[in-house]
């Protein structure tokens, strides 16, 4: 999976993702004011389908639209093209960079190496 997705792509992945599951009704619910038209929505939608992050499933006279793609993998995906494109593919570089942007302390890394080490 290589397909990048815009930003408005993204915000209605992310809530597809949340939900599991939505009409368009449903998805322009969850988006935050102002609230996009639903045509847009469902513009939005058919394009990641035509991109295969989305699928539907028909309920009574409309659809149900739900992921095919885990936000995992979707993530995954995103970092690596980041680690690559900044940072030479290099995640000791990556996680270099942002330990000094976001000035952690050393309580901060160690809890991360336990988070870590657990998985």
């Amino acid at each position: 999976m290589s397909k990048q997705l815009t930003k408005a792509e993204e915000q209605i992945m992310h809530v597809l993702w949340s939900l599991e599951e939505a009409s368009v009704k449903e998805v322009i619910a969850q988006l935050p004011a102002p609230k996009p038209a639903y045509n847009t929505v469902s513009t939005i939608i058919r394009i990641l389908e035509t991109k295969e992050f989305v699928t539907h499933k028909a309920v009574g006279r409309g659809f149900v639209y739900y992921p095919i793609i885990e936000k995992e993998t979707y993530s995954n995906q995103r970092l690596h093209k980041l680690m690559n494109g900044y940072f030479n593919g290099s995640f000791k570089s990556m996680v270099s960079f942002f330990v000094k942007e976001n000035k952690m302390d050393v309580k901060e890394l160690e809890s991360i190496l336990k988070e870590v080490n657990k998985k």
